[in-house]
């Protein structure tokens, strides 16, 4: 019996930050949970680390870390961040694939603060294997694309009949958008079970680049200035320009 990559071993990755913007906030904690099968227990690994800076009033009330909590019981960020990006690193040599619900924003904010602590990138620290993401958001608006309403982490789990308790919680978020995306690809075993997560990790990009395209077209449409970013799973970095990072660059700002 063929086996489909929703009934096999599959990681999940999340975070919980001081704020929105991948390209100053920092990262307050970490989750990485592994399972290897459907209805198998799961095995969680947790970080939690001192940011370094201030955590806005905002981002705790959203996830209840302090910054006495932070100071007293979390470790240096730079140590976290190496220690999660070896973490990654391991499951792509494993060739597992890692679910990050809105992988833009947990991995771009991860490659920032290597890049920041460890003068790294994101894919220096995993290495040649490279992680194979599964974004049940993509996947989701991919399958289900004329369905009004949001598509958080909590609506989508209510959607789908996922269990998430404590969410906002690192290890509770990234625990639940794993059944979540077993959940979707056993719903919708004709558009997604026939590809290998290699194969879906190729895809989403594309299914996200047209996704982003028509959010910006919407915006466009109602006057709202917001840009929205066509990159998955990662954001390109930028320098102080504002242009991409490229090789070729040669802006003063980019060194």
């Amino acid at each position: 019996m063929q086996q489909h990559w929703y009934t096999g071993p599959l990681a999940s990755f999340d975070t919980e930050t001081t704020g929105v913007d991948v390209e100053t906030d920092r990262i307050v904690s970490a989750a990485l949970v592994v399972q290897l099968a459907p209805g198998r227990p799961v095995q969680t690994t947790t970080w939690l680390a001192d940011p370094g800076v201030p955590i806005p009033d905002g981002a705790r009330a959203v996830h209840g870390i302090t910054d006495e909590y932070a100071r007293t019981h979390g470790r240096p960020v730079g140590a976290v961040v190496a220690e999660v990006t070896r973490a990654l690193a391991d499951q792509a040599r494993a060739g597992r694939p890692v679910v990050v619900m809105n992988a833009p924003y947990d991995l771009t904010l991860l490659d920032r603060e290597l890049r920041r602590h460890h003068g790294l990138t994101l894919t220096d620290g995993v290495g040649t294997a490279g992680l194979v993401v599964l974004d049940p958001r993509v996947l989701d608006k991919h399958v289900d694309r004329y369905r009004k309403g949001r598509r958080t982490l909590t609506d989508l789990c209510a959607h789908y009949g996922v269990e998430l308790a404590g969410a906002h919680d690192a290890a509770a978020d990234a625990t639940a958008a794993l059944a979540l995306t077993r959940r979707i690809g056993a719903r919708y075993p004709a558009a997604l079970g026939g590809l290998t997560a290699a194969e879906l990790h190729l895809r989403q990009a594309v299914w996200h680049a047209a996704q982003a395209r028509g959010l910006q077209n919407w915006f466009d449409r109602s006057g709202t200035p917001e840009r929205v970013d066509l990159s998955w799973p990662l954001r390109p970095a930028r320098c102080g320009c504002g242009r991409r990072l490229e090789p070729e660059h040669g802006c003063e700002a980019a060194a």
